[in-house]
């Protein structure tokens, strides 16, 4: 009896062993993969604070970009990691303060960078969000501005597949910059191909066919215009005229450009639909810094500081996250403090990606708050801009902050790096920073002074 059970057993289990194999796992597994959602982050380039409707701006009607907001989330305590743009998109990139990585103001030239104290890219063995998810079954594409690392005279940065990229088509201030938006050696030029007001189009289209020829496939993409920076470029009817573009300063320059902008975000949500992958995408929209120029703080809704500031108008920026069935739609948090270096560990976790072995970022996972649970953040956030007196701009009329910054809480203390000019702000009472009570609160000075100087000490200086 002992030997017929072991022999039925046996022959039992054979059964089971060839049912799996006839099930053959792979299209399981390649099911699995395709459930994992798409991300698309959209950076847009020195939007302000409430340049868009439903942030509060009132220059123009912005429908499509709303349509993410009524459809998820939005966050009116989200900072980019710097109030200008390379070092902004390094944290975004990295999960990291981006002067960990030796960035501490835009990329210029040689020796701009060499006055600047930092490097001429961004160093490919820095991890790169992009990397993890390539490596973890991605398809990987950055459309537009990417501004680490070539351009001017630095003419061997690093190529995008060194930071994990599949794909990519990028302006001037890139490794290699697409012929059709690069006729000439500069940001911007009317012998394009691609003329300026095109340029949103053309980075959207981009992304479309890319999601389209890897469906079935998990994407993660950087749309990253260059749109609403300056030259502000509207489709006219008059023909360009060779002197600096519609002067910078001009509302009616400005309105036109981030309407048609408006316009191509909506083309990317009906495309999305269209090829039945809006259920499943993560969408991301946000900035890298704040405006300039600021008309007068109108497009930070009247925050103090604009670009090139380390007040809440060159960092606070607008965020709003769409992911249908998990994000509650149409809601807002107000409560909640995030970071772009919070992108990292947050999208990788809600892709069920775990991060590289001895990852330290600077950024924690923000997942449930972005899923509609708000809560403190409970780690500082650290800035700094302008560490000399050789090679940092300052908003016009200069209203130059400190070069360093904690926020802690409802606090918030800069100070510069040789211990002058201490300003403290209750962030949430004072989010305009108008009231210094430096004075009245010494015991919280010297709290976040110890804090800020420790995180300080750690900031490689490039000499």
């Amino acid at each position: 009896m002992k030997k017929f059970s072991l022999y039925a057993g046996l022959m039992l289990a054979c059964a089971v062993f060839v049912v799996l194999v006839g099930f053959k796992p792979q299209p399981t597994k390649k099911a699995a993969a395709t459930e994992r959602p798409n991300i698309i982050i959209i950076l847009t380039d020195d939007m302000g604070y409430s340049d868009i409707a439903c942030f509060g701006g009132n220059f123009v009607p912005t429908p499509n970009i709303d349509r993410i907001a009524a459809n998820g989330r939005k966050f009116t305590q989200y900072y980019s990691a710097a109030p200008i743009c390379s070092p902004s998109r390094v944290g975004m990139l990295t999960g990291m303060n981006p002067a960990r990585w030796n960035f501490s103001t835009f990329l210029d030239n040689r020796k701009h960078n060499k006055a600047a104290e930092q490097a001429d890219w961004l160093d490919p063995k820095a991890p790169s969000i992009a990397r993890i998810f390539k490596n973890a079954g991605y398809a990987t594409g950055h459309f537009g501005k990417w501004h680490m690392g070539g351009g001017r005279d630095v003419k061997n940065a690093p190529g995008f597949e060194n930071y994990g990229f599949d794909e990519h088509n990028s302006t001037y201030e890139s490794p290699d910059p697409d012929p059709l938006l690069t006729a000439t050696d500069w940001i911007w030029s009317n012998k394009d191909s691609i003329k300026r007001w095109d340029r949103s189009r053309y980075f959207v289209d981009k992304t479309l066919d890319f999601m389209k020829r890897h469906k079935g496939q998990p994407c993660f993409v950087n749309l990253w215009p260059d749109d609403v920076h300056t030259p502000w470029v509207p489709q006219v009817k008059t023909e360009y005229t060779g002197l600096y573009p519609m002067n910078p300063e001009q509302e009616a320059a400005f309105k036109l450009v981030l309407k048609e902008y408006d316009v191509q975000i909506g083309r990317l949500l009906d495309g999305l639909k269209e090829m039945g992958l809006d259920k499943n995408t993560i969408i991301i929209f946000t900035s890298d810094n704040g405006p300039l120029p600021s008309f007068r703080g109108s497009r930070a809704m009247g925050l103090r500081g604009s670009k090139l500031s380390l007040y809440e108008g060159g960092t606070r920026m607008p965020f709003i996250i769409s992911w249908p069935g998990h994000v509650p739609a149409g809601t807002v948090d107000e409560s909640s403090e995030l970071s772009s270096t919070d992108l990292m560990p947050t999208l990788t976790k809600f892709a069920g990606i775990k991060l590289p072995e001895g990852y330290k970022g600077d950024g924690i996972d923000r997942g449930d708050v972005l899923l509609g649970k708000p809560a403190l953040r409970n780690k500082d956030l650290f800035w700094e801009y302008g560490r000399n007196a050789t090679a940092f701009n300052y908003p016009r009329p200069i209203d130059k902050s400190p070069n360093l910054a904690v926020r802690s809480g409802e606090w918030k203390l800069l100070m510069n790096a040789d211990g002058s000019d201490i300003e403290l702000y209750n962030i949430l009472k004072d989010k305009k920073e108008s009231n210094n009570l430096a004075a009245q609160e010494s015991k919280k000075v010297d709290e976040l002074k110890v804090r800020l100087m420790a995180w300080w000490q750690t900031i490689p200086h490039l000499k």
